[in-house]
């Protein structure tokens, strides 16, 4: 089958499908109303959708290798400034990142295979997932059995990209980290309170908060290989309410990214030792909560080639190959990708023109909808034939 043509065909459905959800954005583990939109098209194409942790699910096909493919639909905390017709109005959520696409490309996808499910060598696996931007999501539908019943033999997902790029390009890593790893932590720092003319009567904790912070750079600077890409950032410290005193706690949020996973356990470890430790020096203590635990993206070498291989199969106009993408960003497909083989793939979805100015996660930023037949095509083209080169 051409899923290609196929796929244009249908653009004009999954452009509305993506426009609706784009101007309904939610964000975090609930979107009933995402949730539900998804639920109620899955049925109306045919298939039996079930609701999987916060997110949903559905199967199509006859037994045999387990393929899953993966969609986010939650957006972002912020105002939407695109000038779009179709804006999300609440002023503080929006589709800035594209998990829009993902979730009717996905769906789209889901319907031309559920016309060729009889045809199919093996089975396909729907994942609809709350919760990326929060790195929530993947931890939440694998703890509700998203990678059994039945089990996953490999998983793929597409990421749409903004920018001044013109649309018909797929980024990729086949060697190496494709996307760092994130671990978000929070520090907080007990002191014991005081008047400000007094310090000696407390602890201060706005003091040892700003040792920790100190000493934190130094594990950047000294102790990780320098051939390794590796960075800490405190973007949150927070202490006080008046000039005064000299308050109870202190509190520093902040994350560490690398592409490595040895300097990851190195930074992470020692992080929580530096914190404790120094605290310790000037007689307060700490309580270190870690708010995300995401690994890097690895995706299978061999897998992502495969994939790739069918992808150019298809007489798609402009399709391109990027090779060897790396990002110092962060993604919770990297949970999926270190249980099972897994590829993910960037598509371009930007503009030469000036509408290509603005990146994700910015609230002007515009997504060229072209891209839309593309992801529906390689999403059906690449299940398709990978259970047919997978066949028990």
């Amino acid at each position: 089958m051409d899923f290609y043509k196929r796929a244009l065909e249908l653009k004009d459905e999954t452009v509305a499908d993506r426009r609706y959800i784009h101007q309904n954005a939610e964000t975090g583990l609930e979107l009933p109303k995402t949730k539900a939109y998804v639920m109620d098209k899955l049925k109306e194409y045919g298939l039996d959708p079930v609701e999987c942790g916060e997110g949903v699910t559905a199967t199509l096909g006859n037994g045999g290798r387990v393929l899953l493919l993966r969609a986010d639909m939650d957006g972002l905390p912020m105002p939407e400034e695109s000038g779009e017709a179709f804006a999300c109005p609440t002023g503080k959520t929006a589709h800035t990142c594209g998990h829009d696409f993902h979730a009717t490309m996905l769906l789209s996808a889901a319907r031309i295979l559920k016309e060729q499910e009889s045809k199919l060598k093996g089975t396909v696996k729907f994942m609809f997932q709350p919760a990326e931007e929060t790195f929530q999501g993947s931890k939440n539908m694998i703890e509700h059995g998203i990678l059994e019943n039945p089990k996953v033999d490999a998983a793929l997902a597409y990421h749409v990209s903004p920018g001044k790029m013109p649309v018909g390009l797929f980024m990729y890593n086949d060697k190496g980290t494709m996307m760092y790893s994130v671990d978000g932590f929070k520090i907080t720092v007990k002191g014991k309170g005081s008047h400000g003319a007094y310090p000696h009567a407390g602890v201060d904790p706005i003091n040892i908060g700003v040792h920790i912070h100190l000493a934190l750079q130094e594990l950047i600077a000294r102790e990780t290989d320098p051939a390794h890409a590796c960075v800490l950032t405190i973007g949150q410290f927070k202490a006080g309410e008046a000039a005064n005193i000299i308050p109870e706690t202190a509190v520093l949020q902040g994350t560490i990214r690398t592409n490595n996973t040895k300097e990851r356990e190195l930074l992470v470890r020692r992080m929580k030792e530096v914190a404790e430790k120094t605290a310790d020096v000037y007689n307060g203590s700490v309580e270190i909560e870690m708010i995300s635990e995401v690994p890097p993206l690895i995706c299978n070498p061999a897998l992502t080639d495969e994939m790739i291989g069918y992808m150019k199969e298809m007489d798609i106009p402009g399709l391109a190959p990027v090779p060897d993408v790396s990002a110092s960003a962060s993604e919770d497909f990297a949970v999926i990708a270190e249980k099972v083989p897994s590829t993910f793939m960037y598509l371009s979805a930007g503009y030469t023109d000036e509408r290509g100015t603005y990146p994700a996660h910015n609230p002007k930023v515009q997504f060229n909808e072209d891209v839309c037949p593309i992801g529906v095509a390689c999403l059906a083209q690449c299940a398709v034939k990978w259970l047919e080169s997978h066949q028990e």
